[in-house]
């Protein structure tokens, strides 16, 4: 609609948009004045002087014209019937009221008009003026209420995002789910009504209350739910055929990187990786914010989404470091916005180059280091251990190194839950680089330390990925032992753990980072197969070299306290010098053979 200039597009365009409710404003103040008057003089109507309460009613008309315009209630500032109109609609009452009362004072008082008029007809026409919004916002809601084609759907979880969910779906006429009830375990909520949809019950209830309702769907509106607590909802929804849909997690709602109208399908990393996180920000901020901070194997799965994560605590430089060339350009691309590679930002180095490694280090000399670079396939491994020992265990050594020569306030080294009791390559790798850092800690006297964590959902190469690939290939679906268990973790998750770690770890320790029960291998792959709708094979292969049928998250003897986070656990490992370094040795101790009894090379 084209803006008003003149004054009469102005006129025309306030009564086409405003001028019934303008009218009906008028009206609910000649009602108050008039049921006034008839209160102040008992229901005696001929001692009302209706000529000057007709001069009132018309003073006032003017008055509210004005009041209207100045307190925004004729100038699209608020939403029909909404709270911020209702208070400015009792400001301009209270306006009105004072003004009238002066003119019917200084005017009308001597000619039959009392001085308690205006006082009693404020809140009489208050009154009438929020019934009209309020059933005006009543008929809009109902014309755009879903249809008939919406599913029926229960919202689990009456709380904030309950509320707000409820408010979106019955004022969203494209909406596919129509709310018909809450479910809520909370006892103080069991007489809540938003909306008209009532709690209906606790989740134990659930099947009784789908029944009653005839609901098809359940969607979620717990932000904060973890993994166990999907997983229990999925179960429960399953067996009666409903459908599950969730909301993004409130932490990214709060943070406007999602939205509630963000509704989606219950995915199967909701079931094993959603692990709530609470950041505590200023810890972060102090060694983070206007810091050189430099991220190893910032191409790969867990330094991108690092580098993305630590791009938002403004340091002063943010250094990514890969040897993969098209990695960087992707990272880069994520956080600047473009895939020039011809800026200062991307640096192409190999953390087997301990020369190079140094220069770079010398140049830009980082004031934190997040070191993720790593070989970390284990099958892979197993057959060239060499690589890890490159890699995993002098490639540390050589950031380690380049770190203490230009003296490294915060460095974290980025392990696995494959390093606790280690009985594989990858394990035993990660293990030395664990007490290398633990070393260095000793050292250098400043906070070098090791994060631990198991299965990340959705790196490059991880179960959730290969799983899917094999199903879109018609499978079989392969899975190593029927009984095999693994701890998940979502990228963003693991990554904001790190953070926290760094700015909460302490110099040597190891900080391991909670990852809920450990989930069923064998479950994840039925319920894929479910999801995908298709008939595939799972097939056995049995459990590869060095691999455990359920991994650990502590090694013995390294205690499990959680001093500052509740979601970090602190321990300790023994240092390792680089004098006692034995490659040969620590390929010997590996019991490197195949099934024909040869050594793996």
């Amino acid at each position: 609609m084209p803006v008003p200039h003149t004054a009469r597009e102005r006129f025309v365009h306030f009564a086409q948009r405003y001028g019934r409710l303008y009218l009906y404003d008028v009206a609910a103040w000649a009602v108050g004045i008039i049921a006034a008057l008839v209160l102040r003089f008992d229901f005696v109507f001929s001692r009302v002087h209706w000529g000057w309460a007709f001069v009132l009613i018309a003073v006032v008309a003017v008055l509210q014209l004005l009041g209207g315009w100045a307190f925004w209630l004729y100038r699209a500032r608020y939403e029909l019937g909404g709270f911020d109109e209702v208070r400015a609609l009792a400001f301009d009452t209270v306006s009105v009221m004072a003004v009238g009362w002066v003119f019917a004072y200084l005017v009308g008082y001597g000619n039959g008009i009392p001085r308690s008029a205006m006082i009693i007809a404020a809140p009489i026409s208050f009154t009438l003026m929020a019934a009209t919004r309020y059933v005006a916002r009543l008929v809009a809601e109902r014309r755009i209420k879903p249809g008939d084609g919406a599913s029926r759907a229960l919202l689990y979880g009456a709380g904030y995002l309950g509320n707000q969910t409820v408010k979106r779906l019955l004022t969203d006429q494209a909406s596919e789910m129509l709310p018909v009830g809450f479910l809520d375990d909370d006892p103080r909520k069991g007489n809540l009504e938003v909306r008209g949809v009532r709690v209906l019950g606790r989740f134990g209830d659930l099947e009784r209350i789908a029944r009653e309702t005839r609901a098809t769907t359940l969607l979620v509106c717990i932000g904060d739910a973890d993994a166990s607590v999907m997983r229990r909802i999925d179960a429960a929804a399953d067996k009666l055929g409903l459908s599950v849909m969730v909301l993004p997690p409130l932490e990214q709602i709060l943070q406007n990187s999602s939205s509630i109208a963000e509704v989606r399908e219950l995915s199967i990393e909701d079931l094993i990786g959603r692990h709530p996180v609470r950041l505590e920000l200023e810890s972060i901020a102090k060694y983070v914010q206007d810091r050189v901070v430099l991220v190893t194997g910032a191409g790969g799965s867990i330094g991108s989404e690092l580098c993305r994560q630590l791009a938002r605590f403004a340091p002063r430089e943010l250094i990514l470091l890969d040897r993969d060339e098209t990695a960087l350009q992707a990272t880069q691309l994520a956080i600047s916005g473009h895939g020039l590679l011809d800026t200062r930002d991307v640096v192409l180095n190999d953390i087997r180059d301990a020369e190079a490694l140094l220069g770079i280090f010398a140049e830009r000399r980082p004031d934190v280091v997040f070191h993720t670079a790593a070989l970390k396939h284990l099958p892979m491994l197993e057959q060239y251990p060499d690589e890890a020992w490159k890699t995993n265990v002098m490639g540390t050594l050589n950031v380690l190194r380049a770190a203490q020569s230009v003296g490294v306030g915060t460095f974290v080294n980025i392990s696995t839950d494959k390093a606790a009791n280690p009985t594989s390559v990858l394990g035993h790798s990660k293990r030395v680089a664990e007490k290398l850092t633990a070393w260095m800690a000793e050292q250098t006297g400043e906070r070098y330390l090791s994060v631990r964590f198991g299965n990340v959902i959705g790196s490059r190469g991880s179960m959730l990925p290969t799983f899917r690939a094999l199903i879109e290939a018609g499978g079989p679906l392969t899975v190593t032992h029927p009984d095999v268990t693994r701890f998940f973790m979502t990228i963003p998750e693991a990554c904001q753990l790190v953070i926290q770690a760094g700015g909460i770890g302490r110099p040597g320790e190891v900080l391991i980072l909670d990852m809920g029960e450990p989930v069923g291998i064998l479950d994840v792959a039925k319920r894929m197969i479910a999801q995908s709708g298709k008939s595939i094979e799972i097939v056995y292969t049995g459990l590869r070299h060095g691999e455990k049928l359920h991994e650990e998250l502590v090694a013995e003897g390294e205690g499990d306290e959680r001093p500052f986070h509740p979601k970090i656990s602190h321990a300790r490992v023994d240092t390792m010098s680089p004098e006692v370094l034995d490659h040969t040795g620590w390929v010997a101790r590996m019991d490197l053979t195949d099934e024909a009894g040869g050594r793996v090379s």
